[in-house]
């Protein structure tokens, strides 16, 4: 992958880092976890009336 040749020492970290992440593994979607966390989000949501929109 040739760097941009106008690309700054900012922009050229910023691209490795988001190379970085890109190919790490990524968690499993929609497992038990997210469930958990989206019913730990509505039953708190009716004692925090604020936090709707």
């Amino acid at each position: 992958m040739a760097d941009p040749p106008d690309e700054t020492p900012i922009q050229r970290a910023l691209r490795l880092k988001t190379a970085a992440i890109e190919s790490r593994p990524k968690p499993p979607r929609g497992g038990k976890f997210q469930r958990e966390q989206a019913a730990a989000a509505r039953s708190s949501s009716k004692s925090k009336p604020w936090m709707s929109r």
